[in-house]
């Protein structure tokens, strides 16, 4: 196994179990290392620090997924990682009532670049890095083996393989995968679009988020903007809402909320779907709403359009508030890595002030179980959410 040799004034974060090393904290790196190399790392009195594999010549070099000293790399590693990450899902998430969550979530799972969800009885994969797609046929085979699927999809064709120079990969890794797959969630149904859906086919950590949201619902007119799926349309069902208003840009996604609401068995008398963009729809309400949900696309891509993403979320919240009743619930989410929790609470007490309305939090969420997070790996924080009276 390769050894690198961690710089001393740059061991503090590997000590701390920050799952990246960068290229300036390693003393060297020899020359003709291949993505997904395993190696150790050790310091510079020659104390074993930690294990991972080789990244890239680039910014970030090595990616960790253990600290123990000697460990083979093949199938058998990666199942006793499948197995941990299952453990916490079996333990807190999974129930009669919910069969769909995120089972590997990346480095927070000692499995760096990869990311595992479970649609029932299928799973649908991600693989990030050149370094952890390496490794494909080895996980792929475990994952086989610890959780016994009926078929595994994979869906690499997230933005982030740019960066490394991969291209877009979709298609069938083990047995057969259904173009719809029907899970349960919270004891609520739905259809997912797991090869041509959003993300992996659901929006699986706004779970808890949805869920939280059914008791604002109860005999309020409830606007859902960027309803994909119509994930939090359903839940407003469930919870009692007199009306509820889904829109989204997407056709074809309206049409699964529609599905998704006809499932559940709810009066579709009382659903209005429209196609359009939610942002041009709320200047222009139909009418004031009780409730309104929005949980956009991330506005902020990358730090050099922060200010811009900032811009973008600050309109669509005072517009929101401007269509919402008196004493109304604004649900609102942002999923940018780059807007932290305490920006995003800034600017919406800046949308506040500009429309002239005091607003109030009643919860904050951020990421649920089944998306653990490492406490030093802050670069994995991205999903926020506040529950808001105005």
């Amino acid at each position: 196994m390769v050894k690198l040799t961690v710089r001393k004034d740059r061991s503090g974060p590997v000590r701390g179990f920050h799952p990246w090393v960068f290229s300036k904290a390693l003393v060297s790196i020899p020359e003709g290392l291949a993505p997904g190399e395993p190696v150790e790392l050790y310091d510079e009195s020659g104390s074993l620090l930690a294990s991972g594999y080789f990244n890239s010549y680039g910014q970030i070099s090595v990616r960790l997924w253990g600290h123990e000293k000697g460990e083979p790399v093949g199938m058998a590693f990666f199942a006793r990682r499948m197995e941990r990450a299952g453990d916490i899902r079996r333990r807190y998430v999974e129930r009669p009532g919910t069969n769909a969550y995120r089972m590997v979530n990346g480095e927070s799972d000692l499995l760096p670049g990869l990311i595992v969800d479970r649609y029932g009885e299928y799973l649908v994969v991600q693989f990030h890095t050149r370094g952890i797609e390496r490794w494909k046929a080895e996980i792929v085979e475990s994952l086989v083996t610890v959780f016994r699927p009926r078929g595994i999809w994979e869906r690499s064709d997230v933005p982030v393989r740019s960066i490394e120079n991969l291209g877009a990969v979709q298609g069938l890794l083990h047995g057969n995968v259904p173009d719809i797959i029907e899970i349960v969630e919270n004891g609520l149904k739905f259809l997912v679009d797991v090869k041509e859906g959003q993300k992996t086919g659901f929006f699986l950590d706004q779970r808890d988020k949805r869920s939280a949201f059914t008791k604002y619902a109860k005999d309020r007119d409830v606007l859902n903007c960027f309803c994909y799926t119509g994930g939090f349309t359903v839940y407003a069902m469930a919870g009692g809402a007199r009306r509820v208003v889904s829109v989204d840009s997407s056709r074809r996604a309206l049409e699964l909320a529609k599905d998704n609401i006809a499932l559940n068995g709810f009066d579709t008398s009382r659903c209005e779907f429209v196609c359009d963009d939610a942002k041009r729809y709320l200047r222009e309400p139909a009418s004031r709403f009780e409730a309104i949900v929005l949980d956009p696309p991330a506005f902020i891509k990358d730090r050099r359009k922060k200010q811009e993403g900032l811009v973008g979320y600050r309109a669509i919240n005072e517009i929101a508030l401007r269509s919402l009743s008196p004493e109304g619930i604004l649900a609102t989410c942002s999923c940018s890595a780059h807007l932290s929790l305490g920006d995003f609470r800034f600017l919406l007490s800046e949308a506040g002030a500009k429309v002239g309305r005091p607003i109030t939090i009643l919860e904050t969420h951020t990421h649920g179980i089944d998306h653990p997070q490492l406490v030093p790996f802050t670069e994995g924080e991205y999903l926020k959410c506040f529950f808001l009276k105005a």
